[in-house]
C-alpha cells in the first residue's frame, strides 16, 4: 500500500491492484478481506476502570494529604480528616474522568468511518458495510456520502470533497482522475480522496487503495494513540512543592521533638503530641481545596468568555502559555469569503465590509471616492456575471447570514447585494437557460441567459484567470466599448492579487445569436470579452488582530499553523502582525529538517502552511523541547494528535470535529482567537490567586511553628497547646485562605511576560516574605504571651492572647496578600473582594467563640480576655500589616519590574 497512488494514472492503479473498473468478485473480495482484515481502526487496549481509578492516587500531593488525614484521625479531629480525604477523592475523580475522555478522542476518530457504502461487486453496484471493503474494490460516491476508505479517483462528475477535517482546506476540493506529481502534499492530491471526508457535490467512482489502519485517518489514529499528555506546569510545581514541604516538615518535626525532649526535658509523649499537631498544621490541607475552587472559578469566568474548559488544570496552564499555535480559518479569520477588490480594464475598486452580511461600500482604489457600479458598464456587468454564473445561495436566518453552497461563490453573491443586485431579482430578470458546470479539468463555469435586447443570448463565464483569459479576444472599457484584450495587463494584475493572498477569479461574457437555449462546452471557450478580475479573501477577525497584539505585549508568541496555501497564509499572517516581511514555511520544507534543525527554525518562523498531522505534532514537540508551554488550536481530525500533545489543546466548538473536541482541553464556543487571549488572562489570574494563597498560608503556619520552637529553645512555658495549634489551623484555613480563590484578575496581568515554565512556586522573594511575616507573627504572639505571664496573668489567659494574636495577624495579613507587590491601601485593595471581608467576619466570630464560649474553653483551654487585651491583639496584627506594606513599598522602589 506504499505506492504514490496519486501520481499513477487510472490504468496503472487498477493494474497494480489487480482489479478493473467493474470491481471485484465476491470470492476475490472475501479472499482479500482475510488477507488485509476489516476496514476498521483498531480499538485501543483499555485498562479496567478500577485500575485507572487507583492510578489517580499516585501523586505526591495526594500522599501528603493522605498522611495528614491519618495524623488528624489519630488525634481524633474527624472533621479535618473528612475534609482532607474529600479533597483527595475529588482530585482522583477529576483525573479518572479526564483519562476516560482521552479514550473518547480515539472513539470519535473511529466514528468517522462510514457505516455502509456502495461498491461494484460481480458487475453490479451493491450496498455493503464499509468494514467489508478491501483494496481493489471500486466505490461509487455521491453528494452527501462519507468516503469509506482511501480512494484513487477513476471518474468524476463535478465531484467535490470537503477535506477540512483532514487537511484544514476551507474550500471543498474538486476531484479528478488526472494524476499529480509524486511529491504533491496531501491537501493538493486532487486524484485521491480519504477516509472520513465528505462528498458535498457531484458523483464519482474510486478504487480502494488503503483500508483500516493503512488509511490517512488510520495514520492519525496511530499518532493520537501514541501521544502522551504533557504534565501541566501547575501539577509539576505542586509536586515539587509537596516534596519540598514534606521534607521540611519532617526535618522540623524531628528537630523540635529532639530539642523538647533532650534540651527541655519534656515528656516524650507530650512532645510527640505537640510535634504531630505542628506537622498537621504545617501540611497545606487547604491548598487542594483552594486550587480546586480557584480553577473552578476560572472555568466559570472563561465560560463567560466563550472558552469551555474540559480539563480543570488547563485553566492554570493557559496562564503559563508562552506560545500559541493557531489555526487560520475561522480562528484568526472569519471563515467567510469576502470580495475585497475588483479589477477592470480601466480601474480598480475596493469593496468594504466583511463576511456574508451585505454591508459595505464600493470605492475607487485610487481616490477613495464612492463608485456606483451601474454607471460603469464593465463593473456593472462583472457584478451581474458573478451573481448569475453561480450555484450558491446566501440567506438570512434569524438574523444570521447562512451559505448554501460554495463559500467562494457566496462572496460573489454578497458583492451583488452590496452593488444593489439581489440574487432573486437577477435570476428573475435574466433566467438561466443552460449551464456548463464547473469541473476541475477545465476550471471554469458558464451559464446562458437571455440578452437585454430580447433578440440575442448572453453567455457568462467565471473561472481561473488563466483559463478565462485564453478564451477572451476583447476587454470592456469604461465607455462600454470593446477593445482588444491586453493579456499582459491581466496576467500582471492577477499575479499581484494572488501575491496578496487573495483567491482570484476572472469574469467574462459573450453574446451570440439564439441557438434554442442550448449551451455546449465548446461555446464557452472562444470569443469572450474580459470584464474583471475579482480578489476574494477570508478576512482576519478585527478582535483577533487586537488579541494577537495583546498576546505579544504579554510576552506570548503567536504562530499560525494551517493547511492553507503558503501565499494566503503569509498575507493573513502579515495582516495579523505575524511574520511580517517573511514567507510561510511549508510542510514539505519541514520534512527536510531533523529535530534539532526544526527546534531552531520553529523559534524563528511564525507561519507554517500546507502542514500535515505529523508536521503539526513535530512543531508542538519542537517548541516544547525548546522549553515552551504550548497552546494549540484546531478543528479537524488532523489536528487531534497535536491537540492532545500540546500543554493546552484548544478545539473549535462551532466547526470542530468531535475528535478534535475530545482530544482538546478547551473548546471555544465562538471559534475566536480573541477568546483564547481572554482565557490566558483568566488563567494568569488563577495562578496569581494560588500564589497568593501559598504566600498567605506558609507564614501563618510558620508563625505557629516559630512560637513553639522559640519557647523550646529559650526554655519558656509553651505558648500553644497541641489542641490550640490545630484550632488555629482549622479556623483560619476553613475561612480566611479560601477567600483568596475569589480574587478578581488584576488589570496588569497581561503586561507581564509569561513565567518561566520551570519556575518554582516559591521564588527567593517568596521565601523572604514567608520568613519575614513568620517572624513578625512569632514576635507579636510570643511577646504578648511573655508580657501577660510577666504581669502575673494565668497561663490560660496568656495562651488565649497568643492564639488571638496569631489569628488576628492572619486577618490583617489576608488583606496584605490580596496584592503580592502592590499596596492594598486603596478602596479596591481594602474592600474590593467581598469574600475576604466575609471571611474575616466569620473568622472573628469563631475566635470570639474560642475565647468566650465555656464549652470551647473546656476543650481548648482558653479563657476570657478584657477589651484592653483586645487592643494589644489588634496592635500585634497591625504590626504585621504595616511592616508588610512597608516592605512592598521598598520592593517597588528597588525592583520596578513585576516579581515573578
Amino acid at each position: 500500500m506504499s505506492h504514490p497512488w496519486h501520481a499513477l494514472d487510472s490504468g496503472d492503479t487498477l493494474a497494480r491492484l489487480e482489479t478493473t473498473e467493474a470491481g471485484l468478485t465476491t470470492a476475490e473480495a472475501t479472499r482479500r478481506r482475510e488477507l488485509y482484515g476489516p476496514n476498521a481502526l483498531p480499538a485501543p487496549r483499555s485498562d479496567r476502570w478500577w485500575w485507572r481509578l487507583l492510578r489517580q492516587f499516585h501523586n505526591v500531593l495526594l500522599y501528603v494529604m493522605m498522611a495528614a488525614a491519618v495524623v488528624t484521625a489519630f488525634l481524633g479531629h474527624w472533621i479535618d480528616t473528612a475534609v482532607l480525604m474529600g479533597a483527595v477523592i475529588v482530585n482522583a475523580l477529576i483525573g479518572f474522568v479526564q483519562e476516560g475522555r482521552a479514550a473518547s478522542a480515539l472513539d470519535s476518530i473511529r466514528a468517522m468511518l462510514a457505516p455502509r457504502t456502495r461498491v461494484h461487486r460481480d458487475g453490479r453496484i451493491v450496498d455493503i458495510p464499509a468494514a467489508d471493503l478491501v483494496p481493489g474494490d471500486v466505490v461509487r460516491l455521491a453528494s452527501g456520502d462519507r468516503v469509506p476508505a482511501d480512494l484513487r479517483i477513476l471518474s468524476s462528475r463535478e465531484l467535490r470533497i470537503d477535506e477540512a477535517a483532514l487537511t484544514g482546506e476551507s474550500v471543498p476540493v474538486a476531484k479528478t482522475p488526472d494524476p499529480v506529481d509524486a511529491d504533491t502534499e496531501l491537501g493538493d492530491r486532487r486524484s485521491t480522496c480519504f477516509t472520513g471526508t465528505v462528498a458535498v457535490f457531484g458523483q464519482g467512482d474510486g478504487v480502494v487503495i488503503a483500508t483500516g489502519s493503512d488509511t490517512e485517518l488510520g495514520r492519525i489514529n496511530a499518532l493520537l494513540s501514541g501521544v502522551d499528555r504533557a504534565a501541566t506546569p501547575l501539577l509539576e510545581q505542586i509536586g515539587r512543592f509537596g516534596r519540598w514541604l514534606a521534607a521540611v516538615i519532617l526535618l522540623a518535626s524531628a528537630v523540635t521533638f529532639a530539642l523538647g525532649v533532650v534540651w527541655r526535658g519534656e515528656s516524650p509523649a507530650e512532645m510527640f503530641t505537640l510535634v504531630v499537631a505542628l506537622a498537621a498544621s504545617a501540611i497545606p490541607e487547604g491548598l487542594p481545596a483552594v486550587m480546586t475552587v480557584a480553577l473552578s472559578l476560572g472555568v466559570q469566568r472563561m465560560a463567560r468568555r466563550n472558552a469551555v474548559i474540559r480539563r480543570l488544570p488547563a485553566v492554570e496552564t493557559l496562564g503559563s502559555v508562552t506560545v500559541i499555535c493557531s489555526d487560520k480559518t475561522g480562528t484568526l479569520t472569519r471563515n467567510e469569503m469576502t470580495v475585497q477588490k475588483v479589477v477592470c480594464a480601466h480601474r480598480t475598486v475596493e469593496v468594504g465590509g466583511v463576511g456574508y452580511a451585505p454591508i459595505g461600500s464600493i470605492i475607487a482604489a485610487e481616490s477613495g471616492d464612492p463608485v456606483d457600479p451601474h454607471t460603469d458598464p464593465a463593473l456593472d456587468l462583472a457584478v451581474r456575471a458573478g451573481v448569475l454564473c453561480n450555484d450558491t445561495e446566501v440567506v438570512e436566518e434569524d438574523g444570521v447570514w447562512e451559505v448554501h453552497g460554495n463559500p467562494t461563490e457566496a462572496a460573489l453573491v454578497v458583492l451583488g447585494r452590496k452593488a444593489g443586485l439581489p440574487t432573486a431579482a437577477a435570476h428573475e430578470r435574466w433566467p438561466r437557460l443552460d449551464v456548463v458546470p464547473f469541473e476541475s479539468e477545465h476550471k471554469f463555469m458558464a451559464t446562458l441567459h437571455p440578452h437585454d435586447d430580447g433578440r440575442r443570448e448572453r453567455i457568462l463565464l467565471k473561472g481561473a484567470p488563466e483559463r478565462v483569459l485564453v478564451a477572451c479576444t476583447g476587454q470592456l472599457g469604461a465607455d462600454g466599448v470593446v477593445r482588444p484584450v491586453d493579456e499582459a495587463y491581466w496576467t500582471r494584475r492577477a499575479d499581484e492579487i494572488a501575491a496578496q493572498g487573495l483567491r482570484v477569479l476572472a469574469l467574462a461574457f459573450r453574446d451570440r445569436e439564439p441557438e434554442d437555449g442550448v449551451l455546449a462546452f465548446e461555446d464557452a471557450r472562444h470569443d469572450f470579452t474580459m470584464l474583471a478580475l475579482v480578489g476574494i479573501i477570508d478576512p482576519p477577525r478585527e478582535e483577533a488582530i487586537t488579541a494577537v497584539r495583546e498576546c505579544h505585549r504579554a510576552g506570548i508568541t503567536v504562530k499560525m499553523i494551517t493547511g492553507d496555501h503558503a501565499a494566503t497564509a503569509a498575507e493573513i499572517g502579515a495582516q495579523m502582525g505575524l511574520g511580517t516581511g517573511s514567507r510561510a514555511m511549508t510542510g514539505a520544507e519541514i520534512e527536510t529538517l531533523d529535530d534539532a534543525e526544526l527546534r531552531r527554525v520553529v523559534a524563528e518562523t511564525d507561519i507554517f502552511a500546507r502542514t500535515s498531522p505529523e508536521h503539526k505534532l513535530r512543531l508542538v514537540r519542537a517548541l516544547q523541547a525548546g522549553g515552551h508551554v504550548v497552546a494549540m488550536t484546531g478543528d479537524g481530525v488532523n489536528d487531534a494528535p497535536a491537540l492532545a500533545r500540546a500543554d493546552v489543546g484548544v478545539a473549535m466548538g462551532m466547526t470542530g470535529t468531535e475528535a478534535a473536541k475530545e482530544a482538546a482541553d478547551v473548546v471555544l464556543a465562538d471559534d475566536n482567537f480573541a477568546s483564547i487571549a481572554a482565557a490566558v488572562r483568566e488563567g494568569r489570574g488563577v495562578y496569581d490567586n494560588l500564589k497568593k494563597f501559598v504566600l498567605f498560608m506558609l507564614p501563618t503556619n510558620g508563625g505557629e511553628a516559630l512560637v513553639v520552637v522559640a519557647a523550646i529553645l529559650f526554655q519558656l512555658t509553651l505558648p500553644l497547646t497541641p489542641a490550640q495549634v490545630l484550632w488555629i489551623n482549622l479556623a483560619t484555613v476553613s475561612t480566611l485562605g479560601l477567600a483568596l480563590a475569589f480574587e478578581p484578575t488584576e488589570k496588569s496581568v497581561m503586561l507581564r511576560r509569561p513565567r518561566p515554565p520551570g519556575e518554582s512556586l516559591l521564588s527567593r522573594f517568596f521565601v523572604w516574605r514567608v520568613v519575614m511575616v513568620s517572624v513578625l507573627m512569632m514576635v507579636g504572639s510570643l511577646g504578648l504571651f511573655l508580657w501577660e505571664l510577666d504581669r502575673g496573668a494565668p497561663v490560660e489567659v496568656a495562651r488565649t492572647l497568643a492564639v488571638d494574636a496569631i489569628v488576628v495577624a492572619e486577618m490583617f495579613y489576608l488583606l496584605n496578600s490580596r496584592r503580592i507587590r502592590d499596596t492594598v491601601l486603596t478602596r479596591d485593595g481594602l474592600f474590593g473582594n467581598r469574600y475576604v471581608l466575609a471571611a474575616i467576619a466569620a473568622c472573628a466570630a469563631l475566635q470570639l467563640l474560642f475565647t468566650y464560649a465555656p464549652f470551647m474553653q473546656a476543650i481548648f483551654g482558653s479563657a476570657a480576655i478584657s477589651w484592653a487585651d483586645w487592643g494589644k491583639v489588634l496592635a500585634a496584627g497591625l504590626l504585621v500589616f504595616v511592616v508588610a506594606e512597608f516592605e512592598k513599598w521598598v520592593v517597588r522602589r528597588l525592583r520596578p519590574a513585576p516579581v515573578s
